[in-house]
């Protein structure tokens, strides 16, 4: 029987989230919700989904759509829910809708790790959330951290990592946020990114610094790994290669840039252009073989799809499904991630 699930929230990742479910064999999309109209509800709308209200006064109706029901309605058809709301309105869903109706939930990196329990990225610990009621996916940044240290992790073990997020200042959509003529530092040390890698990959001593600039594209990371064990710019190559959900892109492929990795995607004829996975630069791939034996490479992060595959991963292990390798490869076929 198909595994029954509802999405709150139709913006970036909420509307992604909908669409991978609706792709999923053993899965059945039966609704999301909307707190206003907007072109997103239309679309929605125009792919025949059921739209449910978060708000009585909802300005749908005015414009040609007719809700579903509302918030609650749609809670009482769904086996689990992914909540995409802003940062914070989660953890009042969990206290006010969830947990009184004992739904089990899905939440995204805005809500705090001790909110929920549990942080998930698939490959790195997939068993951490087989059965459980509430989970939390990590945030694109976080997601493209464990993803490739992950992989390093369990070739040559690691004694420490520093990592520089280069963020994009926006969303492509978004015409409100974002610095114009600036490169905006992240005032903390370390910043969030550091201990919230730790939720996931709990062993694994990281150190990161953040600055936003002026793109609304992708991520960049600059990473330094100091490994346990000896390597070679040759060999991480192959071992980034050969890990799920990391792409290695290459120079020769005149994918020099975070433009042109987008631009990849669209000709690859990806959902919206998307490209969930971590693109690691061939040629940015070193290790300088010392005392420390660093291993330095970076990646670039598309942060409005790397977390999709982790939500619809989350979601088999919560409702039971105990084969993680399996799960990854059932939702990599539907993404065309090889």
């Amino acid at each position: 029987m198909a595994i029954k699930v509802a999405v709150n929230g139709y913006g970036t990742i909420g509307k992604r989230v909908a669409d991978a479910v609706a792709m999923q064999k053993d899965m059945k999309l039966v609704g999301v919700t909307a707190h206003s109209y907007s072109f997103n509800t239309e679309v929605a709308k125009q792919k025949g989904y059921k739209i449910f209200t978060t708000d009585g006064d909802s300005d749908l109706k005015a414009n040609g759509i007719n809700p579903d029901g509302d918030i609650k309605s749609l809670l009482e058809e769904a086996d689990v829910i992914v909540d995409a709301t802003p940062k914070k309105i989660g953890k009042e869903n969990l206290k006010m809708l969830y947990e009184p109706r004992k739904v089990k939930a899905i939440f995204q990196g805005g809500e705090k790790h001790e909110t929920i329990g549990i942080s998930f990225v698939a490959q790195c610990n997939y068993n951490e959330a087989v059965n459980r009621d509430y989970v939390r996916i990590v945030s694109c940044n976080t997601t493209g951290l464990c993803r490739t240290l992950d992989a390093v992790n369990k070739k040559y073990g690691i004694e420490s990592v520093h990592a520089t997020m280069i963020r994009r200042g926006a969303d492509p959509w978004d015409i409100h946020h974002g610095p114009i003529n600036a490169i905006v530092p992240v005032l903390e040390m370390p910043s969030h990114h550091g201990p919230d890698v730790q939720t996931v990959l709990h062993d694994v001593e990281i150190f990161t610094t953040a600055l936003s600039v002026p793109s609304t594209l992708m991520h960049l990371h600059a990473v330094t790994v100091d490994l346990k064990k000896k390597a070679n710019a040759k060999d991480a190559i192959e071992l980034f290669r050969n890990s799920t959900r990391i792409r290695v892109v290459r120079n020769a492929e005149h994918l020099r840039s975070t433009a042109e990795i987008m631009e990849f995607a669209r000709d690859m004829g990806r959902l919206r252009g998307d490209m969930p996975e971590i693109c690691v630069w061939q040629e940015a791939v070193g290790v300088i073989s010392n005392a420390y034996n660093k291993l330095l490479y970076m990646q670039a992060v598309h942060q409005e799809s790397d977390v999709i595959p982790e939500n619809v991963d989350c979601i088999r292990a919560m409702m039971g499904f105990k084969d993680g390798e399996k799960s990854i490869k059932m939702t990599n076929e539907t993404f065309g991630i090889k």
